[in-house]
């Protein structure tokens, strides 16, 4: 019998994951282990700590629901997603950047014809969205399915509603031959992630904000290409430098110009004051060789 002390208990419990049989499986387990009984040892943590920790992560599992994915919102507050995205897409740097799915998408949106509104009933100030997808030779991709969701003026996502049975902010359409969309809906305007759970509480400890800067979500999927996941984020935010998820990239900054109340984009009227964003997505080749934007 081997006995079991802070010296000997990481190999012990490595040596237990001897007959696994799936190798990546064994692979992130092992240096799971190790990480975490490194982090334990080096911060020397008490037990009260780790009871703290425990309980910490039961808040986050029960206010977790179809809704509200607290732990996503953990793993972006601590950088991670943001990590993964980044392992997982490196493109050559003609390429649009990837950033953070974020907790609020939803599945089977509505399907809209382009120069719609999209918005379908959410606060805010017009915005007409223009847009061109491309591959990295500048060629057209046209029928390319693109999804968008945004929350209000109001920083609220329609899923945050309580008895809003309607999609509003979300949507999906497709590209025209020329590879351009064109949609309306409203002005995103900046937000805090939800911090009135355990995540909140965590920022609140930490001297974080919860704030993100104003952005539009897109997917964008056409086959021989992969599928980008990414932002455009709004010029001159205030938070576009302490993003609470780390989701910022400086390519992914765009100019939101503002307008008078007049003539639209799509030709009506408007007795308000607008705004107009456009902006060229470029795809990558799927299976093309893998080259860093950071290179």
């Amino acid at each position: 019998m081997q006995n079991v002390d802070e010296d000997t208990i990481t190999q012990i419990v490595l040596a237990r994951h001897a007959d696994a049989t799936d190798p990546r499986l064994k692979q992130i387990m092992t240096s799971m282990v190790q990480h975490l009984h490194a982090f334990a040892r080096d911060v020397e943590l008490t037990e009260e700590e780790w009871f703290k920790g425990i309980q910490f992560l039961t808040d986050v599992g029960h206010i977790t629901d179809d809704n509200r994915q607290e732990f996503i919102l953990l793993s972006d507050t601590l950088g991670l997603s943001m990590l993964v995205t980044a392992l997982n897409n490196r493109k050559p740097r003609e390429c649009t950047e990837s950033t953070v799915f974020g907790p609020f998408f939803v599945e089977n949106a509505p399907q809209y014809q382009n120069g719609d509104d999209v918005a379908n009933g959410a606060k805010g100030e017009p915005c007409f969205v223009t847009g061109r997808i491309t591959g990295i030779g500048g060629e057209p991709v046209p029928n390319a399915r693109v999804e968008v969701w945004q929350a209000d003026s109001d920083g609220f996502y329609d899923v945050q509603y309580e008895g809003v049975t309607s999609n509003q902010g979300r949507g999906m359409l497709r590209s025209l031959a020329d590879g351009s969309f064109h949609f309306r809906s409203v002005t995103a305007e900046s937000y805090p992630i939800p911090h009135d759970g355990p995540v909140g509480r965590m920022l609140a400890a930490l001297g974080r904000h919860p704030w993100r800067p104003a952005h539009l979500h897109f997917m964008i999927e056409a086959p021989g290409y992969e599928r980008l996941i990414t932002h455009v984020f709004r010029s001159g935010d205030e938070y576009l430098d302490s993003d609470a998820v780390f989701g910022v990239r400086s390519s992914l900054v765009a100019d939101w110009q503002q307008h008078a109340p007049g003539r639209a984009p799509d030709g009506t009227e408007i007795d308000t004051s607008f705004r107009t964003l456009d902006f060229t997505f470029v795809l990558n080749q799927a299976g093309a060789a893998v080259r860093s934007n950071a290179a």
